[in-house]
Order: structure tokens, then C-alpha cells, then sequence
């Protein structure tokens, strides 16, 4: 099978979008890293929103835009799948106002990995991406993993596998944006498996769209290593685990180079985004403008519901 093939079963007035950011709470300062920014000094926005089913939901308020303005807090949320979540896990998803959770999962995975808990009253939204490649590949990489077959899913594809994503997904990201125009779909929440490869391509979108430059964008893809880093470390010792049960060796007989490779993230797979962006349009700008067919006024109304 084709590398180029193989990576999408994995999951998983434009001008001047550059801009500077500041540090993620919690952490030490970055450059290009938003600082939270409130107007209650006491109480600091956070980014993170802990979940004891779901390690990976986080905000993408904070951020700083090119002109100096600033994503607004509390209105635009990313996250894995939420089958897992517990009563107290809905509560806090409760008190955060959510009205929209957006869906990229395709069927089959909702119905091997089951339904997403949430608050009542939650418009749930399936927009799951369909592309050809998409549809019919996802569920084997899952296989491939289950199996110890790593060789399908080399470190290259994970590059490949979001320069596909900004082809297949492009009906789905243009409807989240405009669901993200009307302010009586926010506080809005989106997901995948994880909240990386689908997700991580959705956020750099959204986040392009707003004017955030693309240093913080990359770190912000980069979160999910922080955030999910007890998760795949147990997911790792696992498949190591069965796998090495599988051939009958020891566990450090198998190599896992090729698996520890997606579920780590490296900044040059959500490049691949950009660089996609640039060959068929020219930029991430042109990409959104003509490849999602959001016109300009649809981007200030966006920017005026969601910067300060």
C-alpha cells in the first residue's frame, strides 16, 4: 500500500496573519506562546480543562493575533473522543457553558469506541470526514497497530497524513467555521480520536483564520504531547505488551520506533498542513479564502465574534 494511502487510516482580507504570542499557564515562557489574559486578575483563564476521561480538552483562548488582538477566552474548545468521561468530567463540561460539540469521527469509530458523554442540551454535531482516502484507510491503521504491523505506518506518514487532511476535510473545516460565526452555537467544542491529526488540522485552520501566526499554532499542536503524555505513555506499554505476547519474545525485542512516532508529535507534521496550503493556493490565507470558500466577510465576522 502507498505511504500517501496508508497515513489517512491513522485517524486521524487575509493578508498578514503573522503576529506574536506569549506563554502557556502553568509554564515557563515561550516564544510565540500566548499569555491568558482576563479581566479578572485573581482568576486566570486556563488553558487545559482536566478530564478524568479525556486528557486532551483545552481551550484556544489567549492566543495573540498579527494586529496585537487576542483570541477571546472561553468560546472555542478541541479535545479527543469523550465516551469516557465521568459524571464529574460532564459537570465541568457543564459549567463551561458548552452549547456545540462538533464530531470528526467517522460512524464506525463511534460505534467501536461508543458515544460521547455530555451535558444535556448539547447540540451535538457529526461532521465526520468522508474523503475517499479517509473513509476507507482510518480503521486499518488502528489495525496495523493492534497488530504490531508498524511498517505501515512509518514516521513520514504522519507529515503526508495532515497534507491530506487539508484536501478530504475541506467541506468539514469550512462548516466549522461558520458554525463558529454564530454566537448561538458557542462555547463550541470539536474532536476526534485523540485531538491531534483531524483535530490538530481543524485548530490550525481556525486559529489561521483568526490571524494567529503559525509559530503558535504549531505549539499549540504540540500541547497534546504535554497534556496526553500519561495517556500514551500507557498506550505505548501496552501495545509493546501485546505485541511481544503476540511473537512470543520480550517486550524490548519490539521495535517501536515507527508507533512511538505518532503518538509523539513533532511540529513538522502539522508543517505539512502549511506546506499543502502553499503549493495548491499559495498560502494558508488563499487556502481558506478559496479552497473553503470563506469570503472575506466571512473572516471579519469571524474575527469580530472571537478577537478582543
Amino acid at each position: 500500500m502507498h505511504r500517501a494511502v496508508v497515513v489517512i487510516l491513522v485517524a486521524g482580507g487575509l493578508a498578514g496573519l503573522g503576529g506574536c504570542g506569549g506563554p502557556e499557564e502553568g509554564a515557563s515562557p515561550e516564544k510565540g506562546a500566548a499569555q491568558p489574559v482576563s479581566a479578572d486578575a485573581e482568576v486566570a483563564p486556563q488553558r487545559h480543562v482536566p478530564l478524568e476521561g479525556q486528557p486532551n480538552f483545552r481551550e484556544l483562548g489567549g492566543y495573540q493575533t498579527s494586529d496585537g488582538r487576542t483570541v477571546i477566552w472561553g468560546q472555542v474548545f478541541r479535545s479527543g473522543e469523550l465516551p469516557e468521561l465521568t459524571d464529574e468530567d460532564v459537570a465541568r463540561l457543564e459549567s463551561l457553558g458548552l452549547r456545540t460539540m462538533v464530531n470528526f469521527l467517522l460512524p464506525e469509530e463511534i460505534e467501536m469506541h461508543g458515544l460521547d458523554r455530555l451535558p444535556a442540551g448539547v447540540r451535538q454535531v457529526p461532521h465526520p470526514i468522508t474523503g475517499d482516502r479517509t473513509a476507507e484507510l482510518s480503521l486499518a491503521v488502528q489495525q496495523s497497530i493492534r497488530t504490531g504491523q508498524f511498517e505501515n505506518i512509518p514516521p513520514e506518514m504522519n507529515v503526508e497524513f495532515h497534507r491530506l487532511l487539508l484536501d478530504d476535510g475541506k467541506a468539514v473545516y469550512a462548516a466549522l467555521l461558520r458554525e463558529l460565526m454564530d454566537p448561538a452555537n458557542r462555547p463550541l467544542a470539536y474532536h476526534c480520536s485523540h485531538g491531534v491529526h483531524r483535530t490538530g488540522t481543524a485548530s490550525a485552520i481556525v486559529l489561521s483564520a483568526l490571524g494567529v501566526p503559525w509559530e503558535t499554532v504549531r505549539e499549540d499542536y504540540l500541547l497534546s504531547n504535554t497534556y496526553r503524555s500519561e495517556e500514551i505513555e500507557a498506550q505505548l506499554a501496552r501495545i509493546r505488551q501485546a505485541v511481544a505476547t503476540d511473537r512470543g519474545v520480550a517486550p524490548d525485542q519490539v521495535d517501536m520506533a515507527n508507533v512511538e512516532a505518532f503518538y509523539m508529535l513533532d511540529g513538522t507534521y502539522i508543517d505539512g498542513t502549511l506546506e499543502r496550503a502553499i503549493e495548491e493556493f499559495g498560502s494558508m490565507e488563499s487556502y481558506i479564502r478559496e479552497g473553503l470558500g470563506i469570503s472575506d466577510e466571512e473572516i471579519q465576522l469571524l474575527r469580530a465574534e472571537l478577537l478582543r
